[in-house]
Protein backbone atom coordinates (compact mmCIF):
# COMPACT_ATOMS: atom_id res chain seq x y z
CA UNK A 1 0.00 0.00 0.00
CA UNK A 2 1.29 3.33 -0.63
CA UNK A 3 -0.34 6.26 1.42
CA UNK A 4 -0.34 9.86 -0.08
CA UNK A 5 1.17 11.82 3.05
CA UNK A 6 1.59 16.05 3.48
CA UNK A 7 0.65 17.12 0.09
CA UNK A 8 0.29 20.81 -0.73
CA UNK A 9 -2.83 22.31 -1.50
CA UNK A 10 -3.14 25.10 -3.99
CA UNK A 11 -6.60 26.57 -4.49
CA UNK A 12 -7.27 28.31 -8.54
CA UNK A 13 -11.04 29.39 -9.26
CA UNK A 14 -12.75 32.16 -11.19
CA UNK A 15 -13.66 35.16 -8.83
CA UNK A 16 -17.24 35.18 -9.85
CA UNK A 17 -19.45 34.47 -12.64
CA UNK A 18 -20.56 37.53 -13.39
CA UNK A 19 -19.16 41.24 -13.25
CA UNK A 20 -15.82 40.55 -13.95
CA UNK A 21 -14.99 42.52 -17.16
CA UNK A 22 -16.14 45.90 -15.56
CA UNK A 23 -14.29 45.15 -12.36
CA UNK A 24 -10.90 43.98 -14.11
CA UNK A 25 -11.41 47.61 -16.23
CA UNK A 26 -12.25 49.32 -12.80
CA UNK A 27 -8.83 47.71 -10.85
CA UNK A 28 -6.65 47.90 -14.06
CA UNK A 29 -7.33 51.68 -14.09
CA UNK A 30 -6.73 51.87 -10.62
CA UNK A 31 -3.40 49.86 -10.33
CA UNK A 32 -2.41 51.94 -13.51
CA UNK A 33 -2.83 55.14 -11.35
CA UNK A 34 -1.49 54.47 -8.54
CA UNK A 35 2.02 53.18 -10.34
CA UNK A 36 1.54 56.63 -11.84
CA UNK A 37 1.59 58.64 -8.42
CA UNK A 38 2.82 56.37 -5.97
CA UNK A 39 6.56 57.99 -6.01
CA UNK A 40 7.59 56.12 -2.71
CA UNK A 41 6.32 52.98 -3.72
CA UNK A 42 8.15 54.02 -7.30
CA UNK A 43 11.19 54.09 -5.15
CA UNK A 44 11.01 51.19 -3.38
CA UNK A 45 10.51 48.87 -6.78
CA UNK A 46 13.41 50.74 -8.16
CA UNK A 47 15.12 48.64 -5.79
CA UNK A 48 13.45 45.34 -5.13
CA UNK A 49 11.14 45.07 -8.20
CA UNK A 50 13.79 46.31 -11.08
CA UNK A 51 11.38 47.34 -14.02
CA UNK A 52 8.10 46.75 -12.64
CA UNK A 53 6.13 48.40 -10.13
CA UNK A 54 4.32 47.49 -7.07
CA UNK A 55 2.49 49.13 -4.22
CA UNK A 56 3.74 46.42 -1.61
CA UNK A 57 6.28 48.51 0.00
CA UNK A 58 4.24 51.63 -0.14
CA UNK A 59 0.41 51.40 -0.23
CA UNK A 60 -0.37 47.91 0.63
CA UNK A 61 -4.00 48.35 2.48
CA UNK A 62 -5.50 49.28 -0.67
CA UNK A 63 -8.91 47.41 0.76
CA UNK A 64 -9.16 50.22 3.18
CA UNK A 65 -9.02 53.22 1.38
CA UNK A 66 -10.59 51.89 -2.09
CA UNK A 67 -13.77 51.03 -2.64
CA UNK A 68 -12.99 48.78 -5.86
CA UNK A 69 -10.53 46.73 -3.74
CA UNK A 70 -13.23 46.58 -0.93
CA UNK A 71 -15.43 44.77 -3.41
CA UNK A 72 -13.07 42.72 -4.19
CA UNK A 73 -11.86 41.17 -0.67
CA UNK A 74 -15.42 40.99 0.01
CA UNK A 75 -15.19 38.53 -2.84
CA UNK A 76 -12.18 37.12 -1.75
CA UNK A 77 -13.17 36.26 1.75
CA UNK A 78 -15.81 33.88 0.17
CA UNK A 79 -12.83 32.04 -1.78
CA UNK A 80 -10.48 31.96 1.94
CA UNK A 81 -13.56 30.11 3.41
CA UNK A 82 -13.98 27.64 1.38
CA UNK A 83 -9.62 27.23 0.94
CA UNK A 84 -9.58 26.83 5.27
CA UNK A 85 -12.60 24.68 4.76
CA UNK A 86 -10.49 22.23 2.59
CA UNK A 87 -7.40 22.92 4.68
CA UNK A 88 -9.23 21.82 7.54
CA UNK A 89 -8.30 24.31 10.00
CA UNK A 90 -9.54 24.11 13.45
CA UNK A 91 -10.70 27.72 13.19
CA UNK A 92 -13.61 29.77 12.14
CA UNK A 93 -12.98 31.68 9.05
CA UNK A 94 -13.63 35.13 9.71
CA UNK A 95 -10.71 34.53 12.33
CA UNK A 96 -9.03 35.06 9.27
CA UNK A 97 -9.02 38.96 7.88
CA UNK A 98 -7.25 40.50 5.06
CA UNK A 99 -4.34 42.03 6.73
CA UNK A 100 -2.34 43.71 3.47
CA UNK A 101 -3.36 44.08 -0.35
CA UNK A 102 -1.24 45.56 -3.37
CA UNK A 103 -1.10 45.80 -6.75
CA UNK A 104 1.75 44.64 -8.91
CA UNK A 105 2.48 45.76 -12.83
CA UNK A 106 4.88 43.85 -14.68
CA UNK A 107 6.20 44.94 -18.00
CA UNK A 108 8.30 43.08 -20.33
CA UNK A 109 11.52 41.28 -18.67
CA UNK A 110 10.10 41.86 -15.10
CA UNK A 111 10.24 39.06 -12.54
CA UNK A 112 9.93 38.13 -8.91
CA UNK A 113 12.47 35.77 -7.46
CA UNK A 114 11.08 32.92 -5.27
CA UNK A 115 9.58 34.08 -1.63
CA UNK A 116 7.55 33.21 1.07
CA UNK A 117 4.82 35.65 2.82
CA UNK A 118 6.08 35.34 6.42
CA UNK A 119 3.80 35.70 9.09
CA UNK A 120 0.38 35.24 7.05
CA UNK A 121 -1.50 32.43 6.80
CA UNK A 122 -3.49 32.36 3.53
CA UNK A 123 -1.96 34.51 0.74
CA UNK A 124 -2.64 34.66 -2.74
CA UNK A 125 -3.18 36.45 -6.71
CA UNK A 126 -6.07 37.65 -8.30
CA UNK A 127 -5.26 38.28 -11.82
CA UNK A 128 -6.63 41.27 -13.46
CA UNK A 129 -4.58 41.21 -16.60
CA UNK A 130 -2.84 38.26 -18.37
CA UNK A 131 -1.80 38.68 -21.92
CA UNK A 132 -0.30 35.71 -24.00
CA UNK A 133 3.04 34.98 -22.99
CA UNK A 134 2.97 36.39 -19.17
CA UNK A 135 4.69 34.64 -16.23
CA UNK A 136 2.81 31.79 -14.82
CA UNK A 137 2.85 31.39 -11.18
CA UNK A 138 5.52 29.02 -10.27
CA UNK A 139 5.21 26.80 -6.69
CA UNK A 140 8.56 24.87 -4.98
CA UNK A 141 8.69 21.97 -3.18
CA UNK A 142 8.12 22.25 0.40
CA UNK A 143 10.39 19.83 0.97
CA UNK A 144 13.12 20.89 -0.91
CA UNK A 145 15.56 21.43 1.55
CA UNK A 146 15.36 17.82 2.58
CA UNK A 147 16.23 16.22 -0.96
CA UNK A 148 20.03 16.03 -0.21
CA UNK A 149 20.42 12.58 -2.23
CA UNK A 150 17.17 11.90 -4.11
CA UNK A 151 17.49 11.58 -7.69
CA UNK A 152 15.79 14.20 -9.93
CA UNK A 153 12.42 13.11 -11.30
CA UNK A 154 11.56 12.45 -14.71
CA UNK A 155 10.30 15.62 -17.09
CA UNK A 156 6.55 14.10 -17.69
CA UNK A 157 6.43 12.98 -13.99
CA UNK A 158 2.88 13.32 -12.44
CA UNK A 159 2.36 16.93 -11.00
CA UNK A 160 2.55 15.84 -7.61
CA UNK A 161 6.00 14.05 -8.21
CA UNK A 162 7.59 17.07 -9.22
CA UNK A 163 9.86 19.49 -7.88
CA UNK A 164 7.88 22.72 -8.75
CA UNK A 165 4.95 23.41 -10.41
CA UNK A 166 3.61 26.61 -12.80
CA UNK A 167 -0.07 27.97 -12.66
CA UNK A 168 -0.94 29.95 -15.98
CA UNK A 169 -2.61 33.14 -14.68
CA UNK A 170 -5.97 33.70 -16.23
CA UNK A 171 -7.64 37.01 -15.83
CA UNK A 172 -10.56 37.10 -13.92
CA UNK A 173 -9.27 33.85 -11.58
CA UNK A 174 -7.94 33.79 -7.77
CA UNK A 175 -5.19 31.71 -6.35
CA UNK A 176 -4.61 30.76 -3.03
CA UNK A 177 -2.08 28.98 -1.03
CA UNK A 178 -0.88 28.77 2.33
CA UNK A 179 1.47 31.63 3.33
CA UNK A 180 4.75 29.09 3.52
CA UNK A 181 5.01 28.00 0.45
CA UNK A 182 7.73 29.30 -1.45
CA UNK A 183 7.08 30.50 -4.89
CA UNK A 184 7.92 32.92 -8.01
CA UNK A 185 6.98 34.55 -11.04
CA UNK A 186 9.20 34.06 -13.92
CA UNK A 187 9.97 36.51 -16.02
CA UNK A 188 7.46 38.10 -18.42
CA UNK A 189 7.76 37.34 -21.57
CA UNK A 190 4.83 38.91 -23.08
CA UNK A 191 4.68 42.71 -24.95
CA UNK A 192 1.86 43.50 -22.36
CA UNK A 193 1.83 44.21 -18.96
CA UNK A 194 0.61 41.19 -16.51
CA UNK A 195 -1.33 43.23 -14.00
CA UNK A 196 -2.33 41.42 -10.50
CA UNK A 197 -3.48 42.34 -7.03
CA UNK A 198 -1.58 40.51 -4.27
CA UNK A 199 -3.09 39.98 -0.34
CA UNK A 200 -2.54 38.07 2.79
CA UNK A 201 -4.99 36.85 5.43
CA UNK A 202 -3.96 36.92 8.78
CA UNK A 203 -5.37 35.25 12.08
CA UNK A 204 -6.33 36.95 14.25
Amino acid sequence: MIKSLFPTFIYDAPLKTQGLTQLNKELKAEALKIAEIDEEGQAWSKKNYPGGFTSYGSMAQLHLFSTTFELLKKDLDKHVAKFVKHLEMDINPKELQMSSCWVNVMPTSVYHSMHIHPLSVISGTYYVQTPKNCSAIKFEDPRMVGFMASPPRKHNAKPHNQRFHSIEPKAGNVILFESWQRHEVPANESTQERISISFNYDWV
